[in-house]
């Protein structure tokens, strides 16, 4: 049956007036990635992209299905756009339907229904939905084949985004997304190098590789992580960032290998998750907090003042007190520029689903000693940083009164006096910080 009894509105508008789109993305920057080639293969159909405030004929939400707040999003964005347009198409795709199709297919409102297995072709999808007016789920298994046509180089912003690997073999205890996106498979290396000229032609002066497990790149080709980045270097782009990365993929020779790519930029985001062992051996992750240690000391010893961030969950399933001081203390003695701190959140269908919760008062609770810990690091690390000399990427603008970029190592900086024009690089020296920024003079232009 057709969404609404006055569907045939919209498609007599279509004879005369090409249909419009807009995809609202959430969760990762992989995602993101998607809805820019889910985009093209729209345009390429004929239909137009709506612009901002406009209602869409045709509405795309790009879910995340890793905590449970992300499904919640996801469905308010369902219904939002049902409710804002009754009489236009609502499509549910990716790791949410993958993940849980059922309750996607039958309890979500969408008019589409498909996951991350059948992204590439969702514009032909909707195309034929338009022709039958019946409501369609679409979700077929994950395979071990990299599907081009499913992502392309994410240019919205300052920085672009290329997606380079997908998947993960590492089924932690918590995690459902080996569920929503299968097993590991990389964009060849050729590929690579070919979407970062577009980037740089497209007047990109970094792009960041980014992936499921980004440090798992190539192991079904053949390859290893720095083999994307010195693919991704010979576009000639001037920096080159990675997104998170799992510790236990950086082994000596690979931080070397690293090391020889001078575009690279000295900023490490290392996935721990917990820094008691006792915790991270429930969570079935693949190396222990000496581990880590090791990683982050040889990322110092090769990229002097390089910034190394991280992601903890509090609250996993039978975390002590005792173990919960385990991680504020390596916390602590890690001396990272920035923690991301997160609640366990309950996935069903994964291992610690059925293990014993914390309360989530005492979730709530430890977050918010965590975070006020992370809030104390942010300031030492700027403090770390007077005097000391960098090279901003302008972003766009956000205030009359002073520019606005990140340096090679991840510091926001502004600069105040007249505005730079964004994707310039500059020089400058710190001279001071507040609490969520540093302030920079500029000396030169790279």
């Amino acid at each position: 049956m057709p969404p609404s009894p006055n569907f045939e509105i919209l498609l007599n508008r279509g004879e005369d007036l090409a249909l419009t789109f807009n995809i609202i993305t959430l969760g990762c920057k992989l995602n993101c990635c998607e809805s820019a080639a889910i985009a093209e293969g729209m345009e390429r159909l004929g239909y137009i992209r709506a612009d901002d405030g406009e209602t869409a004929d045709i509405s795309i939400v790009n879910s995340c299905a890793v905590t449970s707040m992300a499904v919640t999003k996801t469905r308010h964005a369902v219904s939002r756009c049902k409710r804002e347009n009754p009489y236009g198409v609502t499509v549910l795709c990716g790791c949410f339907p993958q993940s849980y199709p059922e309750e996607a297919g039958l309890r979500f409102g969408a008019d589409i229904v498909t996951g991350n297995s059948n992204k590439g072709q969702l514009p032909e999808i909707i195309k034929e939905y338009l022709e039958r007016c019946i409501k369609t789920v679409k979700i077929a298994p994950m395979t071990r084949e990299y599907d081009e046509s499913a992502a392309a180089p994410d240019t919205d912003r300052t920085r672009a985004f290329i997606k380079v690997e997908d998947g993960c073999d590492n089924f932690c205890a918590y995690c459902i997304i080996p569920t929503a996106r299968g097993r590991v498979r990389s964009l060849a290396p050729e590929k690579i190098t070919e979407q970062s000229i577009e980037c740089v032609k497209s007047g990109h002066k970094e792009i960041v590789l980014t992936g499921i497990n980004l440090g798992c790149y190539g192991e079904d080709l053949g390859f290893k992580l720095s083999d994307a980045v010195k693919a991704c270097a010979r576009s000639g782009v001037e920096r080159i960032r990675l997104s998170s990365l799992e510790p236990e993929r950086l082994t000596d020779d690979e931080i070397t290998a690293l090391k020889s790519v001078p575009q690279l930029c000295p900023h490490f985001h290392l996935s721990l998750q917990s820094g008691s062992d006792t915790v991270l051996k429930r969570m079935n992750r693949r190396y222990d907090t000496a581990e880590f240690t090791r990683t982050a000391d040889k990322l110092r010893a090769e990229f002097p003042n390089c910034s190394i961030t991280t992601d903890v969950i509090v609250g996993f399933p039978g975390e002590t007190d005792e173990e919960f001081e385990q991680t504020l203390e390596f916390v602590r003695k890690t001396g990272f520029a920035k923690v991301h701190v997160f609640p366990y959140s309950i996935r069903k269908g994964t291992v610690a689903a059925e293990m014993k919760q914390v309360p989530p008062s005492v979730r709530s609770a430890r977050v918010k000693v965590l975070s006020d810990l992370s809030d104390s690091l942010e300031p030492k690390f700027f403090e770390s940083q007077l005097n000391t000399e960098h090279t901003v990427l302008i972003e766009r603008p956000k205030s009359e009164e002073y520019s606005f970029g990140f340096t090679e190592n991840y510091l926001p900086v502004r600069i105040y006096g007249d505005p730079i024009p964004r994707h310039t690089l500059v020089k400058v020296r710190i001279t001071d910080y507040e609490e969520k920024f540093c302030i920079g003079r500029v000396f030169g232009t790279s």
